[in-house]
Protein backbone atom coordinates (compact mmCIF):
# COMPACT_ATOMS: atom_id res chain seq x y z
CA UNK A 1 0.00 0.00 0.00
CA UNK A 2 2.67 2.19 0.89
CA UNK A 3 4.46 2.41 -2.88
CA UNK A 4 1.05 2.20 -4.26
CA UNK A 5 0.47 5.80 -2.34
CA UNK A 6 3.80 6.95 -3.51
CA UNK A 7 3.14 6.40 -6.89
CA UNK A 8 0.40 8.24 -6.19
CA UNK A 9 1.90 10.97 -5.10
CA UNK A 10 4.84 10.79 -7.74
CA UNK A 11 1.35 11.26 -10.73
CA UNK A 12 -0.06 14.12 -8.71
CA UNK A 13 3.39 16.13 -8.68
CA UNK A 14 3.87 14.96 -13.15
CA UNK A 15 0.54 16.93 -13.17
CA UNK A 16 1.08 20.41 -14.65
CA UNK A 17 -2.58 21.18 -13.27
CA UNK A 18 -1.81 20.92 -9.89
CA UNK A 19 1.30 23.25 -10.33
CA UNK A 20 -1.00 25.87 -12.35
CA UNK A 21 1.11 25.61 -15.24
CA UNK A 22 0.68 24.60 -19.51
CA UNK A 23 3.71 22.58 -19.57
CA UNK A 24 4.90 19.00 -18.85
CA UNK A 25 6.99 18.58 -15.57
CA UNK A 26 9.90 17.29 -15.78
CA UNK A 27 11.00 14.17 -13.55
CA UNK A 28 14.69 13.15 -12.59
CA UNK A 29 15.57 9.96 -10.30
CA UNK A 30 18.24 9.24 -7.90
CA UNK A 31 19.26 6.19 -5.98
CA UNK A 32 17.26 7.99 -3.01
CA UNK A 33 15.16 10.94 -4.24
CA UNK A 34 12.78 11.70 -7.09
CA UNK A 35 13.07 15.75 -8.17
CA UNK A 36 9.80 17.28 -10.47
CA UNK A 37 10.50 20.36 -12.65
CA UNK A 38 7.20 22.47 -12.78
CA UNK A 39 7.28 26.28 -14.25
CA UNK A 40 9.47 27.57 -11.57
CA UNK A 41 9.53 25.34 -8.70
CA UNK A 42 11.02 22.09 -8.18
CA UNK A 43 9.84 19.57 -5.60
CA UNK A 44 11.89 16.50 -4.41
CA UNK A 45 10.42 13.69 -2.80
CA UNK A 46 12.54 11.08 -1.20
CA UNK A 47 12.02 7.48 -2.27
CA UNK A 48 10.50 5.01 -0.63
CA UNK A 49 13.71 2.96 0.36
CA UNK A 50 15.34 1.07 3.84
CA UNK A 51 19.09 0.83 2.88
CA UNK A 52 22.11 0.34 5.45
CA UNK A 53 22.69 4.57 5.54
CA UNK A 54 19.14 5.46 5.02
CA UNK A 55 15.52 5.02 5.76
CA UNK A 56 12.65 6.46 4.18
CA UNK A 57 9.97 3.53 4.49
CA UNK A 58 7.40 5.44 5.99
CA UNK A 59 5.78 8.77 5.01
CA UNK A 60 6.71 10.49 8.85
CA UNK A 61 9.97 9.23 8.56
CA UNK A 62 10.30 11.00 4.97
CA UNK A 63 8.78 14.13 6.04
CA UNK A 64 11.31 14.53 9.08
CA UNK A 65 13.90 14.46 6.36
CA UNK A 66 12.10 16.68 4.42
CA UNK A 67 12.09 19.56 7.23
CA UNK A 68 15.42 18.56 8.29
CA UNK A 69 16.77 18.94 5.02
CA UNK A 70 15.38 22.50 4.24
CA UNK A 71 16.79 23.83 7.85
CA UNK A 72 20.51 22.31 7.06
CA UNK A 73 20.60 23.74 3.06
CA UNK A 74 18.77 26.93 3.71
CA UNK A 75 22.19 28.02 5.56
CA UNK A 76 24.19 27.46 2.97
CA UNK A 77 21.81 27.97 -0.08
CA UNK A 78 19.44 31.06 1.10
CA UNK A 79 16.57 31.68 -1.14
CA UNK A 80 17.21 28.18 -2.74
CA UNK A 81 14.71 26.38 -0.42
CA UNK A 82 10.76 27.06 0.06
CA UNK A 83 9.50 25.18 2.72
CA UNK A 84 8.21 21.50 3.21
CA UNK A 85 4.93 20.56 1.58
CA UNK A 86 2.51 17.66 2.94
CA UNK A 87 0.56 15.75 0.34
CA UNK A 88 -2.46 14.39 2.38
CA UNK A 89 -5.31 12.29 1.16
CA UNK A 90 -8.87 14.54 0.37
CA UNK A 91 -12.50 13.00 1.82
CA UNK A 92 -12.84 11.58 -1.90
CA UNK A 93 -9.55 9.56 -1.65
CA UNK A 94 -7.61 12.08 -3.85
CA UNK A 95 -4.23 13.65 -2.70
CA UNK A 96 -3.82 16.78 -2.99
CA UNK A 97 -1.31 19.69 -1.51
CA UNK A 98 -1.35 20.70 2.43
CA UNK A 99 -5.01 19.35 3.49
CA UNK A 100 -6.18 17.81 7.04
CA UNK A 101 -6.10 14.48 5.92
CA UNK A 102 -3.65 11.68 5.64
CA UNK A 103 -0.47 12.23 5.48
CA UNK A 104 0.78 10.21 2.07
CA UNK A 105 3.92 11.97 1.46
CA UNK A 106 6.05 14.98 1.47
CA UNK A 107 8.13 17.08 -0.61
CA UNK A 108 10.63 20.19 -0.63
CA UNK A 109 9.47 23.03 -2.49
CA UNK A 110 13.00 24.64 -4.25
CA UNK A 111 13.06 27.55 -6.56
CA UNK A 112 14.02 26.24 -9.86
CA UNK A 113 16.96 27.09 -11.36
CA UNK A 114 18.51 26.35 -14.69
CA UNK A 115 19.97 22.66 -14.56
CA UNK A 116 23.13 24.40 -16.65
CA UNK A 117 24.09 26.11 -13.37
CA UNK A 118 24.67 22.70 -11.50
CA UNK A 119 28.56 22.62 -11.63
CA UNK A 120 28.70 18.26 -13.10
CA UNK A 121 26.67 19.67 -16.13
CA UNK A 122 29.45 23.08 -16.33
CA UNK A 123 32.06 20.44 -16.06
CA UNK A 124 30.66 19.02 -18.84
CA UNK A 125 29.97 21.50 -20.88
CA UNK A 126 33.97 22.88 -20.10
CA UNK A 127 33.01 25.88 -18.03
CA UNK A 128 34.66 25.26 -15.31
CA UNK A 129 37.13 27.66 -14.96
CA UNK A 130 40.11 28.16 -12.04
CA UNK A 131 38.71 31.60 -11.16
CA UNK A 132 35.01 29.68 -10.31
CA UNK A 133 36.71 26.61 -8.94
CA UNK A 134 38.83 28.65 -6.34
CA UNK A 135 35.61 30.53 -5.32
CA UNK A 136 34.21 26.93 -4.45
CA UNK A 137 37.21 26.48 -2.36
CA UNK A 138 36.98 29.12 -0.26
CA UNK A 139 33.02 28.90 0.10
CA UNK A 140 33.87 25.70 1.40
CA UNK A 141 36.56 26.55 3.85
CA UNK A 142 33.91 29.04 5.60
CA UNK A 143 31.16 26.98 5.36
CA UNK A 144 33.69 24.12 7.53
CA UNK A 145 34.86 27.07 9.90
CA UNK A 146 31.34 27.06 10.69
CA UNK A 147 30.06 23.61 11.26
CA UNK A 148 29.30 22.59 14.37
CA UNK A 149 32.42 19.88 16.34
CA UNK A 150 31.25 16.59 16.61
CA UNK A 151 32.82 14.22 18.97
CA UNK A 152 30.72 10.68 18.53
CA UNK A 153 33.89 8.43 18.41
CA UNK A 154 37.45 8.53 17.36
CA UNK A 155 38.73 9.46 13.85
CA UNK A 156 39.73 5.73 13.16
CA UNK A 157 36.36 4.05 14.24
CA UNK A 158 34.44 7.08 12.23
CA UNK A 159 36.13 5.71 9.20
CA UNK A 160 35.85 2.42 9.79
CA UNK A 161 31.75 3.47 10.04
CA UNK A 162 32.00 4.07 6.29
CA UNK A 163 33.82 1.16 4.91
CA UNK A 164 31.47 -0.95 6.96
CA UNK A 165 28.89 0.81 5.54
CA UNK A 166 30.82 0.38 1.92
CA UNK A 167 31.12 -3.45 2.55
CA UNK A 168 27.45 -3.84 3.40
CA UNK A 169 26.54 -1.93 -0.30
CA UNK A 170 28.72 -4.40 -2.02
CA UNK A 171 27.51 -7.22 -0.77
CA UNK A 172 23.84 -6.44 -1.98
CA UNK A 173 24.98 -6.00 -5.58
CA UNK A 174 26.49 -8.49 -7.85
CA UNK A 175 28.71 -6.13 -10.31
CA UNK A 176 31.63 -7.09 -8.13
CA UNK A 177 32.89 -10.99 -7.36
CA UNK A 178 34.19 -12.19 -4.12
CA UNK A 179 37.19 -12.34 -4.83
CA UNK A 180 37.85 -8.64 -6.08
CA UNK A 181 35.97 -7.60 -3.05
CA UNK A 182 38.12 -9.52 -0.62
CA UNK A 183 41.08 -8.20 -1.67
CA UNK A 184 39.46 -4.42 -1.61
CA UNK A 185 38.23 -4.31 1.71
CA UNK A 186 41.45 -5.37 3.03
CA UNK A 187 43.53 -2.61 1.16
CA UNK A 188 40.74 -0.14 3.22
CA UNK A 189 41.47 -2.10 6.13
CA UNK A 190 45.30 -1.70 6.12
CA UNK A 191 45.20 1.97 5.15
CA UNK A 192 42.99 2.55 7.57
CA UNK A 193 45.16 1.41 10.01
CA UNK A 194 48.39 3.21 8.52
CA UNK A 195 46.27 6.44 8.94
CA UNK A 196 44.64 5.92 12.40
CA UNK A 197 46.80 7.76 14.41
CA UNK A 198 46.34 11.02 12.65
CA UNK A 199 42.76 10.37 11.98
CA UNK A 200 42.56 10.18 15.82
CA UNK A 201 44.10 13.00 16.71
CA UNK A 202 42.19 15.51 14.25
CA UNK A 203 38.77 14.32 15.77
CA UNK A 204 40.42 15.00 19.27
CA UNK A 205 40.95 18.67 17.72
CA UNK A 206 37.60 19.33 16.35
CA UNK A 207 38.34 18.66 12.27
CA UNK A 208 35.33 15.86 12.69
CA UNK A 209 32.36 18.19 12.18
CA UNK A 210 28.64 18.32 10.99
CA UNK A 211 29.44 18.81 7.57
CA UNK A 212 27.85 18.37 4.07
CA UNK A 213 28.22 14.43 3.41
CA UNK A 214 27.59 14.63 -0.20
CA UNK A 215 29.91 17.34 -1.43
CA UNK A 216 30.64 16.61 -5.01
CA UNK A 217 29.37 18.80 -8.44
CA UNK A 218 25.88 17.68 -8.44
CA UNK A 219 25.80 19.44 -5.25
CA UNK A 220 26.90 22.47 -6.24
CA UNK A 221 25.03 25.19 -8.11
CA UNK A 222 25.53 29.00 -9.14
CA UNK A 223 22.89 30.46 -7.85
CA UNK A 224 22.01 34.42 -7.64
CA UNK A 225 25.44 34.47 -9.27
CA UNK A 226 27.42 32.92 -6.66
CA UNK A 227 28.42 29.53 -5.93
CA UNK A 228 26.17 27.67 -3.29
CA UNK A 229 26.48 24.29 -1.48
CA UNK A 230 22.90 22.37 -1.48
CA UNK A 231 21.27 18.84 -0.97
CA UNK A 232 23.17 17.99 1.82
CA UNK A 233 23.08 14.81 3.67
CA UNK A 234 20.07 15.47 6.17
CA UNK A 235 19.21 11.57 6.43
CA UNK A 236 21.79 10.56 8.41
CA UNK A 237 24.02 12.48 10.93
CA UNK A 238 26.40 10.02 11.75
CA UNK A 239 27.54 9.51 7.82
CA UNK A 240 27.53 13.91 7.89
CA UNK A 241 29.86 13.94 10.86
CA UNK A 242 33.16 13.54 9.41
CA UNK A 243 36.55 14.87 8.92
CA UNK A 244 36.01 18.15 6.98
CA UNK A 245 38.83 17.19 5.04
CA UNK A 246 37.52 13.64 4.17
CA UNK A 247 33.79 15.91 3.41
CA UNK A 248 35.79 17.84 0.25
CA UNK A 249 37.54 14.81 -0.63
CA UNK A 250 34.29 14.07 -2.49
CA UNK A 251 34.55 17.08 -4.83
CA UNK A 252 37.92 16.18 -5.33
CA UNK A 253 37.56 12.65 -6.45
CA UNK A 254 34.31 13.89 -8.34
CA UNK A 255 36.38 16.50 -10.41
CA UNK A 256 39.53 13.69 -10.89
CA UNK A 257 37.12 10.57 -11.60
CA UNK A 258 35.34 13.42 -14.56
CA UNK A 259 39.11 14.17 -16.40
CA UNK A 260 39.85 17.47 -14.28
CA UNK A 261 43.17 16.36 -12.30
CA UNK A 262 44.32 20.17 -12.28
CA UNK A 263 41.07 21.91 -11.40
CA UNK A 264 41.12 18.64 -8.13
CA UNK A 265 44.71 19.97 -7.61
CA UNK A 266 43.53 24.14 -7.42
CA UNK A 267 40.59 23.17 -5.33
CA UNK A 268 43.12 20.96 -3.02
CA UNK A 269 45.50 23.70 -2.69
CA UNK A 270 43.13 26.54 -2.58
CA UNK A 271 41.15 25.31 0.45
CA UNK A 272 44.46 24.24 2.21
CA UNK A 273 46.05 28.00 1.88
CA UNK A 274 42.43 29.12 3.02
CA UNK A 275 41.86 26.37 6.14
CA UNK A 276 45.96 26.19 7.04
CA UNK A 277 45.28 22.19 7.71
CA UNK A 278 48.43 20.63 6.39
CA UNK A 279 48.52 17.95 8.55
CA UNK A 280 45.39 16.36 6.68
CA UNK A 281 47.00 16.68 3.24
CA UNK A 282 48.42 13.43 3.38
CA UNK A 283 45.03 12.00 4.00
CA UNK A 284 43.61 12.94 0.60
CA UNK A 285 44.30 9.92 -1.22
CA UNK A 286 42.86 7.38 1.16
CA UNK A 287 39.98 9.75 1.95
CA UNK A 288 39.41 10.27 -2.05
CA UNK A 289 39.46 5.90 -2.18
CA UNK A 290 36.93 5.92 0.31
CA UNK A 291 34.07 8.77 -1.53
CA UNK A 292 35.17 6.28 -5.17
CA UNK A 293 34.20 3.24 -3.28
CA UNK A 294 31.12 5.02 -1.73
CA UNK A 295 29.96 5.71 -5.36
CA UNK A 296 31.26 2.32 -6.62
CA UNK A 297 28.87 0.28 -4.63
CA UNK A 298 25.35 3.38 -4.53
CA UNK A 299 25.96 2.57 -8.69
CA UNK A 300 25.64 -0.96 -8.32
CA UNK A 301 22.93 -0.95 -5.35
CA UNK A 302 21.44 1.35 -9.05
CA UNK A 303 22.02 -1.66 -11.39
CA UNK A 304 20.33 -4.28 -8.62
CA UNK A 305 17.09 -2.18 -8.73
CA UNK A 306 16.39 -3.25 -12.08
CA UNK A 307 17.56 0.20 -14.06
CA UNK A 308 16.95 0.26 -17.95
CA UNK A 309 20.79 1.81 -17.99
CA UNK A 310 22.32 -1.39 -16.34
CA UNK A 311 25.16 -1.73 -18.70
CA UNK A 312 26.04 2.07 -18.56
CA UNK A 313 25.43 1.76 -14.38
CA UNK A 314 28.15 -0.92 -14.42
CA UNK A 315 30.47 0.57 -16.00
CA UNK A 316 30.01 3.58 -13.95
CA UNK A 317 30.55 1.27 -11.07
CA UNK A 318 34.03 -0.37 -12.00
CA UNK A 319 35.51 3.07 -13.38
CA UNK A 320 34.86 4.14 -9.43
CA UNK A 321 36.01 0.88 -8.03
CA UNK A 322 38.82 1.06 -10.32
CA UNK A 323 40.35 4.73 -9.07
CA UNK A 324 39.33 3.70 -5.55
CA UNK A 325 42.08 0.94 -6.36
CA UNK A 326 44.73 3.47 -7.87
CA UNK A 327 44.11 6.27 -4.97
CA UNK A 328 45.15 3.25 -2.80
CA UNK A 329 47.97 2.05 -4.36
CA UNK A 330 50.03 5.82 -2.72
CA UNK A 331 53.24 7.10 -4.05
CA UNK A 332 55.95 7.82 -2.93
CA UNK A 333 56.57 11.66 -1.53
CA UNK A 334 59.21 14.09 -3.28
CA UNK A 335 60.43 17.39 -3.77
CA UNK A 336 60.34 19.72 -6.81
CA UNK A 337 61.25 23.61 -6.42
CA UNK A 338 60.77 25.43 -9.77
CA UNK A 339 62.34 29.28 -9.46
CA UNK A 340 63.02 31.90 -12.06
CA UNK A 341 62.83 35.37 -12.47
CA UNK A 342 59.79 37.27 -12.00
CA UNK A 343 57.54 37.04 -15.56
CA UNK A 344 58.97 33.25 -16.60
CA UNK A 345 56.05 31.44 -15.46
CA UNK A 346 56.60 29.76 -12.03
CA UNK A 347 53.13 29.71 -11.15
CA UNK A 348 51.82 28.51 -14.49
CA UNK A 349 54.32 25.86 -14.26
CA UNK A 350 53.31 24.68 -10.84
CA UNK A 351 49.96 25.05 -10.77
CA UNK A 352 50.66 22.58 -14.05
CA UNK A 353 52.45 19.92 -12.60
CA UNK A 354 51.22 19.46 -9.36
CA UNK A 355 48.18 17.46 -10.72
CA UNK A 356 50.97 14.88 -12.09
CA UNK A 357 53.14 14.60 -9.07
CA UNK A 358 52.06 11.62 -6.25
CA UNK A 359 49.20 10.28 -5.71
CA UNK A 360 45.63 12.10 -6.48
CA UNK A 361 44.94 15.07 -6.15
CA UNK A 362 48.34 15.56 -6.56
CA UNK A 363 51.44 18.01 -5.20
CA UNK A 364 50.84 20.36 -2.25
CA UNK A 365 52.10 23.83 -3.82
CA UNK A 366 54.36 25.81 -1.07
CA UNK A 367 54.06 29.37 -3.28
CA UNK A 368 55.97 31.95 -1.96
CA UNK A 369 53.43 34.63 -3.01
CA UNK A 370 50.90 33.50 -1.06
CA UNK A 371 52.82 32.35 2.19
CA UNK A 372 54.01 36.44 2.32
CA UNK A 373 50.39 37.34 1.84
CA UNK A 374 48.83 34.91 4.58
CA UNK A 375 51.86 36.59 7.01
CA UNK A 376 50.20 39.92 5.82
CA UNK A 377 46.79 38.40 6.74
CA UNK A 378 45.64 39.34 3.62
CA UNK A 379 44.15 37.94 0.63
CA UNK A 380 46.90 36.32 -2.14
CA UNK A 381 45.19 38.68 -4.48
CA UNK A 382 45.62 42.07 -2.59
CA UNK A 383 49.17 43.91 -3.39
CA UNK A 384 51.46 44.48 -1.11
CA UNK A 385 53.57 47.77 0.23
CA UNK A 386 57.09 47.71 -0.65
CA UNK A 387 57.98 47.15 2.80
CA UNK A 388 56.50 43.18 2.51
CA UNK A 389 59.72 42.69 0.51
CA UNK A 390 62.61 44.14 2.86
CA UNK A 391 64.56 41.19 2.53
CA UNK A 392 63.84 40.44 6.59
CA UNK A 393 60.70 39.47 5.16
CA UNK A 394 61.94 37.50 2.52
CA UNK A 395 64.20 35.24 4.52
CA UNK A 396 61.05 34.63 6.84
CA UNK A 397 59.28 33.46 3.76
CA UNK A 398 61.47 31.09 2.66
CA UNK A 399 62.35 29.69 5.83
CA UNK A 400 58.89 29.15 6.59
CA UNK A 401 58.51 27.76 2.63
CA UNK A 402 61.06 25.10 3.53
CA UNK A 403 59.63 24.37 6.92
CA UNK A 404 56.41 23.68 5.24
CA UNK A 405 57.66 21.68 2.45
CA UNK A 406 59.62 19.29 5.25
CA UNK A 407 56.45 19.18 7.27
CA UNK A 408 54.57 17.90 4.38
CA UNK A 409 57.35 15.96 3.28
CA UNK A 410 57.52 13.84 6.66
CA UNK A 411 54.42 12.87 6.50
CA UNK A 412 54.31 11.33 3.02
CA UNK A 413 53.08 14.10 0.72
CA UNK A 414 54.71 15.69 -2.29
CA UNK A 415 55.44 18.95 -2.68
CA UNK A 416 56.31 21.79 -5.22
CA UNK A 417 57.57 24.61 -4.53
CA UNK A 418 57.24 27.63 -6.43
CA UNK A 419 59.61 30.65 -6.03
CA UNK A 420 62.09 33.04 -7.44
CA UNK A 421 64.90 31.18 -5.30
CA UNK A 422 67.76 32.98 -7.06
CA UNK A 423 69.21 33.17 -3.82
CA UNK A 424 71.99 30.21 -3.31
CA UNK A 425 71.03 30.07 0.49
CA UNK A 426 67.06 29.98 -0.23
CA UNK A 427 67.92 26.98 -3.18
CA UNK A 428 70.03 25.23 -0.45
CA UNK A 429 67.30 25.51 2.23
CA UNK A 430 64.52 23.94 0.13
CA UNK A 431 66.41 21.50 -1.26
CA UNK A 432 67.93 20.49 2.23
CA UNK A 433 64.18 19.49 3.11
CA UNK A 434 64.24 16.72 0.65
CA UNK A 435 68.00 16.00 1.30
CA UNK A 436 67.10 15.74 5.15
CA UNK A 437 64.49 12.98 4.82
CA UNK A 438 66.03 11.21 2.29
CA UNK A 439 63.82 11.78 -0.28
CA UNK A 440 64.07 12.78 -4.62
CA UNK A 441 64.81 16.30 -5.28
CA UNK A 442 64.60 17.80 -8.25
CA UNK A 443 65.51 21.73 -8.87
CA UNK A 444 64.28 23.59 -11.55
CA UNK A 445 65.51 27.04 -13.04
CA UNK A 446 62.90 28.73 -15.52
CA UNK A 447 64.62 31.12 -18.08
CA UNK A 448 63.65 33.18 -21.32
CA UNK A 449 65.08 36.10 -22.81
CA UNK A 450 64.84 39.20 -21.03
CA UNK A 451 62.31 40.94 -23.16
CA UNK A 452 60.20 38.40 -22.76
CA UNK A 453 60.19 38.39 -19.23
CA UNK A 454 59.77 42.30 -18.88
CA UNK A 455 56.56 41.73 -21.64
CA UNK A 456 55.37 39.43 -19.12
CA UNK A 457 55.46 41.22 -15.81
CA UNK A 458 54.16 44.78 -17.67
CA UNK A 459 51.06 42.97 -18.76
CA UNK A 460 50.24 40.43 -15.90
CA UNK A 461 46.81 41.00 -14.88
CA UNK A 462 45.15 39.44 -11.12
CA UNK A 463 46.98 36.91 -9.47
CA UNK A 464 49.46 36.49 -6.33
CA UNK A 465 52.12 38.20 -7.78
CA UNK A 466 53.14 42.13 -7.35
CA UNK A 467 56.08 42.18 -9.49
CA UNK A 468 57.11 44.99 -11.51
CA UNK A 469 59.46 45.92 -14.07
CA UNK A 470 61.51 47.07 -11.54
CA UNK A 471 61.92 44.15 -9.43
CA UNK A 472 62.38 42.33 -12.85
CA UNK A 473 65.31 44.44 -13.34
CA UNK A 474 67.30 44.40 -10.29
CA UNK A 475 66.17 41.00 -10.27
CA UNK A 476 68.40 40.89 -13.58
CA UNK A 477 71.15 42.64 -12.12
CA UNK A 478 72.36 40.13 -9.31
CA UNK A 479 71.31 36.69 -11.31
CA UNK A 480 74.35 34.95 -12.92
CA UNK A 481 74.59 31.76 -14.52
CA UNK A 482 75.56 29.99 -11.11
CA UNK A 483 72.29 28.26 -11.07
CA UNK A 484 73.17 24.36 -10.91
CA UNK A 485 69.53 23.36 -11.04
CA UNK A 486 67.84 21.59 -14.16
CA UNK A 487 67.60 24.61 -16.50
CA UNK A 488 64.24 25.18 -19.02
CA UNK A 489 63.48 27.58 -21.39
CA UNK A 490 60.17 29.33 -19.84
CA UNK A 491 59.19 30.40 -23.57
CA UNK A 492 57.72 27.06 -24.15
CA UNK A 493 54.11 25.95 -23.15
CA UNK A 494 53.80 25.46 -19.68
CA UNK A 495 51.61 22.47 -20.23
CA UNK A 496 54.51 20.77 -22.04
CA UNK A 497 57.19 21.99 -19.50
CA UNK A 498 55.07 20.22 -16.58
CA UNK A 499 54.71 17.07 -18.74
CA UNK A 500 58.71 17.12 -19.24
CA UNK A 501 59.34 17.58 -15.43
CA UNK A 502 56.55 15.17 -14.55
CA UNK A 503 59.35 12.60 -16.16
CA UNK A 504 62.04 14.15 -14.92
CA UNK A 505 60.79 13.72 -11.72
CA UNK A 506 60.74 10.44 -11.46
CA UNK A 507 63.94 9.63 -12.96
CA UNK A 508 65.52 11.48 -9.96
CA UNK A 509 67.66 9.69 -7.53
CA UNK A 510 66.96 9.59 -3.85
CA UNK A 511 70.03 11.95 -2.62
Amino acid sequence: MLVKDQEAAATLLMDPKVHGIAGPVEAIETHISRIFLAGDRAYKMKRSVRLPYVDFSTPTLRLAACEKEVELNSKTAPGLYLGVRHITRKPDGKLGFDGTGELIDAVVEMVRFDQSNLLDKMAVAGDLTPTLMTAVARMIVQYHRGAPVIHIGSGSSNLAGVLGINETGFATSGVFGETELDAFGKAFRIALDHHSKLLDRREAVGKVRRCHGDLHLRNICLFQGEPRLFDCIEFNDQIASIDVLYDLAFLLMDLWHLGFPELANLVMNRYLDEADDEDGFVLLPFFMAVRAAVRAHVTATQVEEGSIDSEKLIDEARSYFELARTLLQGKSPRLIAIGGLSGSGKTTVAEALAAHVGAPPGARIVESDRIRKAMHGVPAETKLPGKAYRPEVSVRVYREMAWRAGLILAEGGPVVADAVFDKSVDRDRIEKAARERALPFLGVWLEADPVVLWQRVSERKGGSSDATVDILSRQLQRTGNQIAWLRVDAERKPVDIAAELATNSLQVQKR
